[in-house]
């Protein structure tokens, strides 16, 4: 019997499993949604939420403003997001080669921003 162990840390229970955490983002009638799934294959719900490497800082640049995100326009919402990026790379310039935007709403299909539009 040959054993598969690249299965082992799956099929265990004291095991932590191999995956990826994940960000989905979507929109229904009732409005935006974003999503985190774990690896461990639950998932929550949140308004705004950072993963990876650094993401504290991210994560704690986006609470500070979270108050006002339901009055904020698209423009100062891309901001945030983007400077709370920003906070994250640790002396590295923010530049469209590592970060690309979408923006997705209720008036407006889904569209990446171009260079030109940042």
């Amino acid at each position: 019997m040959k054993i598969q162990l690249h299965q082992v840390c799956t099929q265990r229970s004291w095991k932590r499993p191999y995956g990826v955490g994940l960000l989905v983002g979507g929109l229904d009638e009732s409005g935006a949604h974003l999503y985190y799934n774990f690896s461990s294959g639950n998932y929550f719900e949140y308004q705004a939420f950072s993963i990876g490497a650094h993401s504290q800082s991210a994560k704690t640049c986006l609470e500070c403003k979270f108050e006002s995100f339901a009055n904020s326009t698209c423009d100062d919402l891309i901001k945030d997001a983007l400077f709370a990026i920003k906070e994250t790379l640790q002396g590295e310039k923010l530049t469209s080669s590592i970060c690309t935007v979408a923006v997705v709403g209720l008036e407006e299909d889904f569209h990446i921003l171009d260079q030109k539009a940042m």
